[in-house]
């Protein structure tokens, strides 16, 4: 089976840091990314990278505080989220896709999610 598997979420207060992994299995993706879906709101895409890191995308809410990053031999994908405010609150969901489009837009696989809480 083709599996995201999330780990990393919990609850920090307002201005301190989590990081998030992402573990794929069953195949190798070239396109990952992450978005997140808060009580009330749309879901967001935060960010999203390709194979070589050359294609990123960051939601403006995020830029400057989170950075992803890639393992391509653990087939894995990394959110740090630095300087998290109370309106980071939502859960975080890996994706997965064969192209940059697909997968800010459509993503092919998802993962179960993980909770992140900032408290004030």
């Amino acid at each position: 089976q083709v599996q995201l598997v999330e780990s990393g979420g919990g609850s920090v207060q307002a201005g301190g840091s989590l990081r998030l992994s992402c573990a794929a299995s069953g195949r190798t993706f070239s396109n990952m990314g992450w978005f997140r879906q808060a009580p009330g709101k749309e879901r967001e895409l935060v960010a999203a990278t390709s194979w070589s890191s050359a294609s990123a995308h960051y939601a403006d809410s995020v830029k400057g505080r989170f950075t992803i990053s890639r393992d391509n031999t653990k087939n894995a994908v990394y959110l740090q989220m630095n300087s998290l405010k109370p309106e980071d609150t939502a859960v975080y969901v890996c994706a997965a896709g064969a192209t940059f489009r697909i997968v800010t837009t459509t993503p092919t696989y998802w993962g179960q999610g993980t909770q992140v809480t900032v408290s004030s």
